[in-house]
């Protein structure tokens, strides 16, 4: 089967992944993988501008590394790598952090927002990430970049350096990435307030067992003007029907919508219905994981083996960019 063109995504090495990673990311990384060359890529030096220790980094790398294989990363197919394990992208960061102007690093949102979050550890690294980000992307080529609508701009940014390096050298060596909107649902945490993390603790691992899942499900908040069983409820507001009608049958869905609304289902059994399906789901992942897991030379191979196809992408580049910069 002829593929449309080549995808490339990555994310930062953040340990074991929840729902809101799999809804927001990880199920349309699988997707993907039906119409593209895909490489996907754990980003372990894009944590470094965050992170003040390495302790965890590598555990952190691998269960994440299990998580995506378990729920269907094809490494037969696709490209899975670690981003530090192919040191072209530093080269190519330095070249184009050349043509990047300092002003408009500093005024993008994202890096005001950063400096706010961690006062104390502003580095350049950090000031300098849209450029990183921009080199994982070109040294391979990507034709497209499946992103949400609120990380489009970045995408955007990653053009502008294509055009302005192009311009500068003559050249057409470096692609202009596409953007692929994708559907990110907003996932809530299990505090049914904010967007579910690891930092505030509201978040389901997908690799909990199922009586970590269940416990996690029962402390979700539900309508908040619900206060009694007999009250009626409102599943328009409830955080717990929203994830019913992503991991539940449509009867199901149906039927919760039709007794919340008049108190003939309570929230206790409309949680544990949802943490029966929800596990339900979950089986084939857990057993793909325990597998995995049984075998942790294999992930490293994995891994290992998708750095060496990656290196063969980014050499070539590299080589096609010296020379369009007629480096000596």
């Amino acid at each position: 089967m002829t593929k449309k063109g080549r995808v490339f995504s990555g994310a930062r090495p953040t340990g074991r992944q929840h729902l809101g990673n799999y809804l927001g990311a990880i199920q349309n990384y699988v997707a993907l993988q039906d119409d593209y060359d895909c490489i996907y890529c754990i980003v372990d030096v894009h944590a470094l501008t965050t992170v003040e220790t390495t302790q965890d980094l590598r555990r952190n790398t691998l269960e994440m590394a299990l998580d995506w294989l378990a729920a269907g990363i094809r490494p037969e197919e696709s490209i899975l790598f670690i981003q530090s394990h192919v040191p072209e992208v530093m080269e190519l960061h330095t070249y184009l952090s050349m043509v990047t102007a300092l002003g408009k690093l500093t005024d993008l949102p994202t890096f005001k927002e950063k400096v706010a979050q961690q006062p104390d550890n502003v580095n350049y690294g950090l000031l300098g990430y849209p450029v990183l980000m921009t080199a994982d992307i070109v040294l391979y080529k990507a034709d497209i970049v499946p992103v949400g609508v609120d990380q489009a701009p970045h995408i955007e940014f990653a053009r502008e350096i294509v055009r302005t390096f192009n311009y500068r050298y003559n050249t057409k060596v470096l692609v202009e990435p596409q953007v692929k909107h994708t559907e990110v649902p907003k996932v809530l945490g299990i505090d049914g307030k904010a967007k579910m993390s690891k930092s505030l603790n509201n978040h389901i691992e997908l690799a909990a067992t199922p009586q970590e899942t269940t416990a996690r499900v029962m402390e979700m908040v539900t309508d908040p003007a619900r206060m009694k069983r007999t009250d009626p409820g409102n599943p328009d507001v409830c955080n717990v029907f929203s994830m019913h009608k992503i991991f539940s049958p449509a009867e199901e869905v149906e039927m919760i919508n039709r007794e919340c609304r008049v108190a003939g289902i309570g929230c206790v059994d409309c949680k544990k219905r949802f943490a029966a399906n929800l596990n339900r789901h979950l089986e084939p992942f857990r057993a793909k994981r325990a597998e995995f897991a049984s075998k942790p030379d294999l992930v490293t191979d994995v891994l290992n083996d998708g750095a060496k196809r990656a290196r063969v992408i980014a050499q070539k580049t590299m080589q096609e960019v010296r020379e369009a910069m007629a480096l000596p």
